[in-house]
């Protein structure tokens, strides 16, 4: 058997196309674990007043904290920065439609960086349990940025 490869020139086009995936899980009791130690400190620094207020609504809070860490990190990953310098955790907020969808708006230098990207939009699924929080993000757009 013969194999044979064809090159395809791939060009730059307004059409949307993923731009970036990002993935990330965590276990719950971290994020319990340092809830417990620092309490409002802790969520203060990772999260927006509509997220710690959502989160604190329930029982017990720490799973849907550590989905929005997970979602926060996931949407670096799809960046492709990681979180520090170029993207920290204020630029990212995880919000809820009344359908229950999660979506992602992004602030101040989360915004630029998506424009930079050619980016659209990030997509977001989260999904959690007792034990353990995921997120899965997807930085999608026309690649057509500065960047």
């Amino acid at each position: 058997m013969r194999l044979t490869f064809q090159r395809i020139n791939v060009q730059r086009s307004h059409e949307t196309m993923i731009l970036g995936v990002g993935i990330d899980i965590i276990e719950v009791t971290r994020i319990q674990a340092s809830f417990e130690k620092f309490g409002e400190r802790f969520v203060n620094r990772i999260l927006h007043p509509g997220e710690i207020a959502y989160c604190l609504s329930h029982k017990s809070p720490a799973p849907f904290i550590a989905v929005r860490f997970a979602a926060k990190e996931a949407i670096s990953k799809a960046f492709g920065t990681g979180i520090g310098a170029q993207l920290g955790w204020h630029d990212m907020e995880v919000r809820r439609k009344d359908s229950g969808e999660p979506y992602v708006v992004l602030h101040g230098s989360g915004q630029k960086l998506l424009e930079a990207r050619g980016g659209r939009a990030v997509l977001i699924s989260l999904s959690h349990t007792q034990n353990y929080a995921a997120a899965v993000a997807i930085l999608e757009g026309t690649g057509l940025g500065s960047l």
